[in-house]
């Protein structure tokens, strides 16, 4: 089990994948410790002068010029936290789900949100326990914090809402009766810290972030085996000729490219043919394999800085300044996520373009949907139409999250971020494109099968043929193809494919 720190450290999205690979063990710096103390005392004290402060001792959003009296404040703070527990939906994925508890914590630790260290040991011990809240996927606007989700969170350390404890969706009270541990009560400004907070929205960041990093890796290996297996050029995806272009994701998936190709008898058997360009899709990968890197490249700037921001309302900064902000809300994410789900729309649609050119045949040497008998079998035809139907999609999803708000808390919170729409539909856009990228390396797989196979594949691309023929039955003909497209489907999306061909790529 992976042991992580909880510190004031600089963080990266990559630190966070232990977090989705299972149940982890937690611990906390001393410097984040005497941080989260010297936090909490400063609140304190501002209460003991009767000063006040939004959210502790007023109510929130438009109820904001209520004062509260300081007998009700635990009060306050459970019925905000019952009251905004609203989400709906299936819930978050445990990797997720641990991830916003990090991300809190990492807030917590910086010092400036005036909790106990009681509350952040609780959460410690929960999490160690893998003790997991069971969190709706759907209610958060992002802004004001993640407040529906983060309810469902905080509801879960007063002994409500629902957990998931040892493989199973259990009451609160329940797991934590089996699990020997106590309910707390929650003190002043817990339950508005808990909630307030851009955490879920970059969970699901920093999720689309280690997938999109394979998806990347996907989108070049398949370039290259629709290059090699159309009869293609490689020498389109020369280094002087990318060179001339400033844009390193460009540079990288060219040199991708290239590597894989090294040594091809296929490439090498077309080098005096009298075809003078290949199609856009084709010529021009790296211009939209790269620009997708490189927005990936900014996506990954923005998340990593929201990762190691404090995200909470209102901040304490000592015992003289207490003041309300708006760093709950999560614009940055938003937009990173917005630009993300059309980068990677396009490496879906470039990717269907590519299965296109096969399905038209090629050069006299392709047949027509790559099947031995055209007409007596329809061979890759309907896979095209699935591939077609997923770019489609995407091209819907892609419509941008962060311009479509709506107003929130009677007009208190008049614009919002969105973000976290902004990431459960990036993810479908990921799971489509990886599907549409499956069904590539497969046709490509085929038409090597069909034509090239007694010639010597590149370096990288070989490799890739050799774990295809154990996934898809090319031999066979017609046949039902939705298994084999899931079986490529899970060799890319869990990266398995990458350890044998990493050699041959680059992977920044």
């Amino acid at each position: 089990m992976t042991s992580i720190l909880v510190s004031t450290k600089k963080y990266s999205y990559n630190d966070f994948l232990p977090l989705f690979l299972g149940p982890v063990k937690i611990s906390l710096s001393k410097e984040s410790e005497k941080n989260i103390k010297k936090s909490q005392n400063f609140l304190l004290n501002n209460l003991k002068k009767n000063r006040s402060i939004y959210g502790v001792n007023t109510g929130f959003g438009n109820l904001s010029h209520i004062l509260i009296d300081s007998d009700d404040s635990e009060k306050l703070q459970i019925n905000l936290i019952r009251s905004h527990a609203s989400g709906i939906g299936e819930p978050l994925s445990l990797g997720i789900v641990r991830t916003v508890i990090f991300l809190k914590l990492l807030t917590f630790a910086k010092g400036y949100s005036g909790v106990s260290l009681e509350l952040i040991k609780k959460i410690i011990q929960l999490i160690n326990k893998d003790i997991l809240p069971v969190v709706p996927k759907r209610g958060s606007v992002g802004a004001s914090g993640d407040l529906a989700p983060l309810g469902h969170l905080a509801l879960v350390l007063i002994g409500e809402g629902e957990v998931f404890f040892k493989g199973k969706r259990l009451k609160t009270h329940q797991a934590l009766k089996k699990a020997k541990i106590k309910p707390l009560s929650l003190k002043a400004k817990e339950g508005l810290s808990l909630i307030n907070g851009t955490q879920v929205s970059t969970a699901i960041a920093i999720k689309t972030l280690l997938d999109g990093r394979n998806l990347l890796l996907s989108a070049d290996i398949a370039g290259a085996l629709s290059v090699e297996n159309s009869f293609s050029s490689r020498k389109v995806f020369q280094k002087k000729i990318h060179d001339l272009k400033q844009h390193p994701g460009q540079r990288i998936s060219a040199k991708n490219i290239y590597k894989l190709l090294s040594n091809s008898e296929i490439v090498q058997s077309h080098n005096n043919c009298e075809k003078i360009q290949d199609p856009y899709s084709f010529r021009c990968i790296p211009h939209v394999h790269g620009a997708s890197r490189d927005i990936f490249t900014s996506a990954v700037n923005i998340v990593n800085n929201e990762i190691n921001s404090v995200s909470d309302n209102p901040l304490i900064f000592d015992e003289n300044l207490i003041v309300s902000s708006g760093h709950f809300h999560a614009e940055h994410v938003a937009m990173a996520l917005d630009s993300l789900a059309f980068s990677f729309s396009e490496l879906g649609a470039i990717s269907e373009r590519r299965i296109h050119y096969f399905m038209k045949g090629i050069q006299g040497k392709i047949p027509p949907f790559v099947c031995k008998n055209p007409g007596i079998d329809s061979g890759y035809m309907i896979a095209h139409v699935t591939s077609t139907s997923l770019a489609s999609e995407n091209k819907t999803l892609s419509h941008p999250a962060c311009v479509d708000s709506l107003p929130t808390s009677g007009g208190q919170e008049d614009l919002v971020s969105m973000a976290p729409w902004a990431g459960l539909k990036l993810i479908q856009i990921q799971k489509n494109v990886n599907r549409i990228l499956a069904i590539e390396f497969i046709v490509a797989g085929a038409a090597n099968y069909l034509i090239s196979s007694k010639l010597k594949s590149g370096d990288g691309t070989s490799v890739v043929l050799e774990i295809l023929k154990k996934h898809c039955s090319f031999g066979k003909g017609d046949r039902s193809l939705t298994a084999e497209i899931e079986s490529v489907y899970n060799l890319l999306s869990s990266g398995y494919l990458y350890h044998d061909i990493s050699q041959h790529l680059i992977l920044e």
